[in-house]
């Protein structure tokens, strides 16, 4: 039986780790909270993150680090995107020699523009601890996946060992898992498209329609294989389950946090108010800085990013921002985007 430590306690690290533990894995969840980790491991429940799910009574919640990570060769890292630094440095004094960490975060880290992988290599510079680190993205709402509904996800490493490891631990009937070389277009597409879910948000906050949400769900595609494709991505990752898919399922549901928070920025709340009614981390809002100085970065044009980073962060009224959108100059609609060093091409 596999021992592995999921690190984080909210709605999709313990969907996870209820796949796992469906799968025949020991787990353990870690948590900072002993009250939450009391109802795991007594109600099985974890009603603040996913009401009304019963987990598996052999999933056990525990807030001592050292304790989730004993004799642990495998660790599922599901934490925000700008708790990740802090975690691995708690994690590393207990992480076993030539440890796998899989994790299912979707964010870059503005100013730097890290890639979660890459905060969790760089952390792990002077230790040398871990033996691989895997991705784990697609269109997942952990609502659903604690329900056993079909899914399918992708899994990305740059060691194909560590991704088929980490498929043949969460693939079973209803969780299906596939592996994918491209690490940094899996993990560019999972960040990006909470950018494009915003908008998607505000824009129905506004009171547009259909027409326009497929409008902007098309042309984010555009945006994020066009920031993909310069940072090393192979466009044709864009077309799949962490490109395309994720953008539908994040763009189109109520399940959809980032989708919730641009809806209620669009009905005219602010920021402020708007991760106060969430009470759970937005990760869309620190990519689109990220992205937005990426784009400056790397020249390329973001319009639907450069228009929500104008709403987030320097006071533009979303109706004002749409209206400047659509008076853009004329521009023909099929672009070629080349892989250097590669025949692959997406029109």
């Amino acid at each position: 039986m596999e021992k592995i430590a999921v690190i984080g306690a909210g709605s999709w690290g313990t969907a996870l780790a209820l796949v796992l533990a469906d799968n025949g894995c020991d787990v353990n969840i870690w948590g900072r909270r002993e009250e939450q980790m009391n109802e795991i491991n007594e109600a099985h429940t974890n009603e603040k993150y996913l009401p009304g799910v019963s987990l598996p009574k052999a999933l056990k919640g525990v807030t001592d680090l050292g304790e989730a990570l004993a004799n642990v060769k495998t660790v599922l890292l599901v934490v925000p995107t700008k708790a990740v630094r802090e975690t691995m440095q708690l994690m590393i004094p207990h992480l076993s020699s030539n440890t796998t960490i899989i994790h299912a975060s979707k964010g870059i880290e503005p100013t730097t523009h890290t890639r979660v992988s890459e905060m969790i290599w760089e952390e792990d510079e002077q230790t040398q601890t871990l033996a691989a680190v895997v991705a784990l993205s697609g269109p997942s709402h952990a609502e659903e996946v604690a329900t056993r509904q079909p899914t399918t996800v992708t899994v990305a490493s740059e060691n194909d060992t560590a991704a088929v490891l980490a498929q043949d631990l969460f693939m079973n009937q209803q969780f299906r898992v596939y592996t994918n070389p491209d690490l940094v277009g899996v993990e560019i597409g999972g960040a990006l498209k909470n950018i494009i879910a915003l908008v998607c948000g505000v824009t129905n906050g506004l009171g547009l329609g259909d027409n326009t949400k497929a409008a902007i769900m098309t042309r984010g595609l555009t945006e994020i294989t066009r920031l993909g494709v310069k940072m090393g991505a192979k466009p044709l990752t864009f077309a799949g389950l962490t490109g395309l898919g994720d953008l539908i399922v994040t763009c189109t549901s109520v399940h959809s946090r980032n989708w919730r928070a641009g809806k209620m920025l669009g009905e005219g709340l602010s920021m402020d108010e708007v991760l106060s009614e969430m009470g759970m981390v937005v990760e869309g809002v620190r990519t689109t800085q990220a992205a937005y100085e990426l784009s400056k970065k790397y020249e390329i044009e973001m319009p639907l990013t450069e228009a929500l980073y104008s709403v987030l962060f320097e006071g533009i009224h979303p109706q004002d921002a749409a209206e400047a959108l659509m008076g853009r100059v004329k521009k023909h609609e099929v672009e070629e985007l080349y892989l250097p060093d590669s025949n692959d091409s997406l029109q």
